[in-house]
C-alpha cells in the first residue's frame, strides 16, 4: 500500500522556497525573469534535479537546451545538478519538506514510489509519453512496475544486465602478460596484487571506497531491496531463501579476505572514508571494480585518462536492481504533469535533445569526426592551450538522463566501435532474467526497523567491506546491533512477501499491454 505524503503547504512558503531555489541554482533561462514562464508566453518551466558535479558551462548548456525545448514542446527547465555525496540527502529533503520540483533522478526508486513521492505515470504512457513507452525496451517497464501495477518512473533504455567488471591498466596487463579472464574470484587476485605491490610501487594495487563493491554477487547473491537493508537472495535459484548476508558463511569469507588484503597493503588506506564519485582522472590504480555493460572499458578509459581493459565477473542477469538503477521520476505534487511527461518523452525520443544533455553544445564542447562520432574539445587556458587532465567544462551523467540508443558514439583517443548500439542490443538478447525480477518488498509498516537497520549499516559497513577493521571484533557487534534493530523481523516479513509473490508471479518474459 502506497503511503501518501502530507504535501500541503502555504502559498507564501511555496513562493519563497521556489524563489530561493531558482536564485541559488543559477540555472534559470537566459530571459532572467526567474518565474515558471521562463521565456514568456505559455512556456512552462520545469525544475529538474539530477546527480553530478556542477559544470562550469552548465548555464550555457541550459540556455541552449531551453532554446530547443521551447521551440519543440513549449517547455524550459531549471537544470540543477547536485554533487554525488549530497544528492541522496537533498532529494530526501526536497520530498520530506514538500519543496517544489517537477522531475528528479530517482535514487532509491522503490522506496520513494512506496512513499507516494512520485507521480503514477500509467495514464500518460498511452498519450504524452507514448513515444518513450514504445522506444524503451518492455523489460525495463516491467522492471519499474510496482506491486500495485503502477509505474512511477521512466527507466533509462540501456543495457539490461549491469554486470560487475574488474578493470586493469592495459599497459600493465601487456607488460606482465596477464590473462584477465582467469581472475574471477576475490581470492584469485592475490598473486596479481602481490606482484603489483612489489614491482609497480607507483600503482595502488586495489582501490575501494566506502560504498564498496557487491562482492557477494560473485556467489550469486542480489539485494532484495536497497543495499542498506543487507538482505539477499540467490537470483538464479528459484527457491532461494532470504538471508542476512553478514550472517552467512559466504559473507564471512568475503570479509576475512578483504581484511587480509588490507593488512597486506593492497587496499588503499582511506578506503572506508573515500567517497565514490567514479574514476579520478590520472590516478594510477591496478584493480578497480564497476558495474557496466558491453564496451564499458571505453568510457572508463576516458574517465581515467589512460587505456583500461575490463572483464565481467558476474552473469548477465537482469535484476530489479539493474532495471531501477537509472530512473527519472515526476514529483507527485507537480503542477505540470503533462509537460513533465512531454519533456521526458522528448529526452527519450529526440536525438538533438538527448545529445545536448549528454555532450553539451557542438562546436563548444565537442566536434564530430568524419564518422560522425563525438570528439570532446578540451578546456583551454587564457592563451588557448589545452589544459592537461582538466575536467570538461560540461558533461552529462549518461545513465541518469534517458535513452542511450539515440546518443552519438564517442570518437577520439578512446573511440567506440561504430556498431556500439548494435552490440548492446545483441548483448541484451543474451541476458537472462533473475527469478525475483520485479519483486519489491513493501516495508511501509516497518519504518522504524528499516531506519534503525540503515543506521547500523552506515556505522559498520564501510569499515568491514573495505577490510579496514578487524572482522573478529567488529562483525559480532554488527550482527548483534542489526538484530537489535529488527533485521530478523524484517527478514521474516520479506520472506513472507517473496513466497506470496513467487506463488502468483507471471513469467517476466510475457508481453504486456500499456498499463492503465
Amino acid at each position: 500500500m502506497r503511503q501518501q505524503r502530507n504535501s500541503r503547504r502555504p502559498a507564501a512558503l511555496f513562493g519563497l522556497v521556489l524563489l530561493l531555489t531558482l536564485t541559488l541554482s543559477g540555472c534559470v533561462s537566459s530571459s532572467g525573469n526567474g518565474g515558471y514562464a521562463a521565456t514568456g508566453g505559455d512556456t512552462v518551466n520545469l525544475i529538474y534535479y539530477t546527480i553530478g558535479d556542477t559544470d562550469k558551462d552548465l548555464q550555457k548548456v541550459t540556455d541552449k537546451i531551453n532554446e530547443v525545448l521551447a521551440k519543440k514542446i513549449g517547455v524550459t527547465v531549471t537544470y540543477i545538478k547536485v554533487g554525488w555525496q549530497e544528492y541522496e540527502e537533498r532529494l530526501n529533503t526536497l520530498v520530506s519538506a514538500g519543496t517544489p520540483f517537477d522531475i528528479a533522478f530517482a535514487v532509491e526508486y522503490s522506496t520513494y514510489a512506496q512513499r507516494g513521492a512520485f507521480l503514477r505515470l500509467n495514464d500518460y504512457l498511452s498519450s504524452a509519453g507514448k513515444g518513450m513507452y514504445d522506444e524503451i525496451d518492455p523489460v525495463f517497464w516491467k522492471g519499474v512496475q510496482m506491486d500495485d501495477g503502477g509505474i512511477y518512473g521512466v527507466p533509462t533504455n540501456k543495457e539490461l544486465a549491469v554486470r560487475d567488471h574488474w578493470m586493469y591498466p592495459e599497459a600493465l596487463v601487456k607488460k606482465y602478460g596477464i590473462d584477465i579472464s582467469k581472475y574471477t574470484t576475490l581470492a584469485s587476485l592475490e598473486p596479481l596484487l602481490r606482484m603489483i605491490k612489489e614491482k609497480e610501487p607507483d600503482y595502488q594495487p586495489m582501490e575501494l571506497d566506502k560504498g564498496s563493491q557487491n562482492f557477494f554477487a560473485l556467489d550469486g547473491y542480489q539485494y532484495v531491496a536497497e543495499k542498506t537493508l543487507p538482505l539477499m537472495v540467490r537470483g538464479q535459484e528459484p527457491d532461494s531463501p532470504v538471508v542476512s548476508i553478514f550472517e552467512s558463511e559466504e559473507g564471512r569469507k568475503v570479509l576475512d579476505l578483504l581484511r587480509h588484503y588490507y593488512v597486506e597493503g593492497y587496499i588503499n588506506e582511506d578506503a572506508s572514508l573515500r567517497e565514490s564519485p567514479g574514476l579520478k582522472r590520472g590516478d594510477l590504480v591496478f584493480w578497480k571494480a564497476a558495474g557496466g555493460g558491453p564496451l564499458s572499458d571505453n568510457s572508463w578509459s576516458k574517465d581515467r585518462g589512460y587505456k583500461l581493459v575490463a572483464y565481467p565477473v558476474t552473469p548477465a542477469l537482469i535484476t530489479t536492481e539493474s532495471m531501477r538503477g537509472g530512473v527519472m521520476a515526476v514529483n507527485a505534487d507537480t503542477k505540470h504533469p503533462v509537460e513533465a511527461v512531454k519533456f521526458l518523452n522528448l529526452l527519450n525520443t529526440d536525438p538533438e535533445v538527448r545529445n545536448l544533455f549528454n555532450f553539451g553544445i557542438e562546436g563548444v564542447h565537442y566536434t564530430l569526426d568524419s564518422n560522425g562520432q563525438v570528439v570532446p574539445i578540451p578546456p583551454t587556458d587564457n592563451n588557448g592551450n589545452p589544459i592537461p587532465d582538466a575536467q570538461p567544462s560540461y558533461g552529462g551523467v549518461q545513465y541518469t538522463q534517458g535513452n542511450w540508443f539515440i546518443l552519438k558514439t564517442m570518437g577520439g583517443q578512446f573511440a567506440d566501435p561504430l556498431d556500439k548500439w548494435e552490440q548492446f542490443r545483441a548483448s541484451n538478447k543474451e541476458a537472462v532474467y533473475s527469478g525475483t525480477l520485479g519483486f519489491t518488498p513493501d516495508l511501509s509498516g516497518m519504518p522504524l526497523q528499516v531506519k534503525n537497520i540503515q543506521m547500523v549499516w552506515e556505522k559498520y559497513f564501510p569499515g568491514l567491506m573495505t577490510g579496514s577493521v578487524n572482522v573478529d571484533d567488529m562483525l559480532p557487534k554488527f550482527i548483534s546491533e542489526l538484530r537489535q534493530a529488527g533485521i530478523d523481523e524484517v527478514r521474516s516479513e520479506v520472506q513472507r512477501q517473496l513466497d506470496a509473490w513467487r506463488a502468483d508471479h507471471r513469467s517476466v518474459s510475457e508481453t504486456f499491454d500499456t498499463p492503465n
